[in-house]
């Protein structure tokens, strides 16, 4: 089973469904909240390759990106084939 990191803001609508597609494919997943920004903010905008918005969402090493993205590879189909990896 694929390693899923998401950084995600409390607040933030398009975190909270890329969390319920996650949680919809009965997957493990690691959380991280970056709503006071610091340290954590840093490290996934490092992470990120400079994007700051979130979520960022990855998955084993391949950086996915935000929620519209993540329900994109899910629409083609080709979001279980890396969740399953």
């Amino acid at each position: 089973m694929a390693q899923i990191t998401i950084y995600t803001k409390s607040w933030c609508p398009y975190c909270h469904s890329a969390i319920d597609l996650l949680k919809k494919k009965g997957v493990s997943y690691e959380h991280i909240d970056v709503s006071s920004g610091g340290e954590a903010q840093a490290a996934m905008a490092k992470r990120a390759n400079g994007r700051s918005s979130v979520p960022q969402i990855f998955i084993d090493e391949t950086h996915v990106g935000g929620c519209d993205d993540l329900y994109a590879l899910d629409a083609a189909g080709k979001l279980d084939p890396l969740l399953n990896a």
